[in-house]
């Protein structure tokens, strides 16, 4: 019973991370996508590269087959494709859809099975806390750079600053997700 709230809440994390790089991506337009402050940064597009490759070698045949799959080009992932927008997308709901496919397919004994990254054997509960790290730690990379590209336009996926009071008091959204 555990390891199914486990798996149904992981689930529900990943779901709104999603939803945060969605919201920013409205928020944006196709030469945003590409918007660098300096060539050591990434843009929006060269992390949605990076989490597409990274999504589909980790979720891909999880249980069976290493998570670091050979057919899988790193570093390409971090190099200028200048895809448009709509292969961006692509690509970001091809790799949200491998990773939820995935871990919807699990069953509660699946947690503690041991599966391996990069030939480092890991039980799929550490394998799904370590993404649950990663791929958040990219969407907040695609929000901030998203807010300072819009500055003052930016529509905030949070509370508002200095909107905590109302929120507490019930003024405000209860689920962020559904505010968004």
């Amino acid at each position: 019973m555990l390891g199914k709230e486990y798996l149904q809440t992981a689930i529900k994390r990943l779901r709104y991370y999603k939803l945060l790089g969605d919201k920013t991506f409205e928020q944006l337009s196709d030469a945003d996508l590409h918007y660098t402050p300096h060539e050591a940064c990434n843009s929006i597009a060269v992390i949605v590269q990076h989490l597409h490759g990274n999504m589909l070698s980790r979720w891909t045949h999880f249980l069976t087959e290493d998570g670091e799959k050979t057919w899988r080009q790193r570093d390409a992932e971090f190099e200028v494709h200048n895809l448009s927008r709509q292969e961006l997308l692509q690509k970001w709901e091809e790799g949200w859809n491998c990773l939820l496919n995935a871990l919807t397919a699990l069953k509660e004994d699946d947690l503690l099975k041991t599966i391996t990254i990069r030939q480092e054997p890991l039980l799929v509960i550490d394998a799904i806390n370590r993404q649950l790290a990663h791929y958040p730690y990219h969407v907040g990379q695609i929000v901030h750079i998203g807010k300072t590209i819009r500055g003052t336009a930016w529509k905030s996926l949070s509370i508002e600053k200095g909107g905590s009071e109302a929120y507490n008091k019930g003024d405000g959204i209860k689920d962020p997700a559904k505010g968004l």
